[in-house]
């Protein structure tokens, strides 16, 4: 592991100001990265992001903050109306998570954003990734913040391969922390740097190269772009799954102001098997919440979600 350490801590002097100084140059105008950022807007865009592209996060984002600008506002409402103006974004049981988090936040923070590991690490969908990505963006503080574009840099520039393995290991996460500086607000600027240098030019399918300014580093480049020989990657399929059953029903309930029955949402599918294993996979989540009159609705309670 010290050897690792020692590696990536001699590496990381030399690759920290090329990335910084494209990133000064190059780095997308977001919201949750204006100078004027609340860690609450830090928080959302971190919820939304996760397995989403920013393009589609941007106006629900704008959208949710104007709405419910802090924990309390967001608070305030039933989980429903959090699901309601997730709208498409997918995966919904975030919506959920952070509408309990914005509840947590109020009872436990004074409506604030917590800014220790811990107290970020207890509240519900906050993981590893997204306490450590809070932490460095709305509070400057030195994590090694560990996305799917910060790792593929660092396979490709450090370990000369395609693509990142499928989790990270420790010795990774180890590495990751030495390659930033010590000063924690240079260091916070390099990790959201590298992750917009994967996300922008060291891209998973094609990756520019000639844009790059860590190519003359690149291990991966300069051992001639070697075939990826690890474990095989799939992408992930939606039409016809489970998941898009859901998405079909949950748009029934959203685009209604009231309880919606049985025909309403059967109409949204027709195979009747599926149609029923999604709506009782959405009850059971927590995401519909069935009535005694045998109609549905979006949930209203602040019921208790998984972390």
């Amino acid at each position: 592991m010290s050897d690792v350490v020692t590696r990536a801590t001699a590496a990381g002097r030399g690759l920290q100001e090329p990335v910084l100084t494209w990133y000064a140059a190059h780095a997308r105008a977001l919201p949750w990265r204006s100078d004027d950022r609340t860690p609450w807007a830090v928080m959302v865009s971190e919820f939304m992001l996760q397995q989403t592209t920013v393009d589609r996060v941007q106006p629900v984002f704008e959208a949710w903050m104007r709405r419910w600008p802090t924990p309390i506002a967001l608070a305030s409402e039933t989980p429903g109306e959090a699901v309601r103006a997730w709208g498409r974004l997918g995966y919904p049981r975030r919506a959920l998570r952070l509408h309990a988090t914005a509840v947590a936040c109020t009872a436990r923070h004074d409506g604030q954003v917590p800014s220790s590991l811990d107290e970020l690490r207890a509240l519900p969908g906050v993981g590893e990734y997204t306490a450590a990505a809070i932490l460095a963006f709305a509070f400057g503080q030195r994590q090694a913040v560990l996305d799917t574009n910060v790792r593929r840099v660092h396979a490709r520039v450090l370990d000369g391969v395609a693509h990142e393995r499928p989790s990270a290991t420790l010795a990774e996460r180890h590495r990751a922390l030495a390659l930033l500086p010590e000063e924690p607000k240079v260091s916070a600027t390099l990790s959201v740097a590298v992750m917009e240098l994967g996300a922008l030019v060291c891209t998973a399918r094609t990756p520019r190269c000639s844009a790059c300014p860590l190519a003359d580093h690149c291990a991966w480049r300069l051992s001639g772009y070697p075939v990826w020989d690890g474990p095989p990657r799939r992408g992930q399929s939606y039409a016809g799954t489970d998941r898009q059953v859901r998405g079909l029903l949950l748009a029934v309930l959203r685009s209604s102001g009231q309880p919606v029955g049985l025909d309403d949402l059967d109409r949204a599918w027709a195979e009747p098997r599926q149609r029923a294993r999604a709506l009782d996979g959405l009850v059971v989540d927590g995401l519909v919440e069935p009535l005694d009159d045998g109609t549905f609705q979006l949930p209203s309670s602040h019921g208790a979600v998984a972390p």
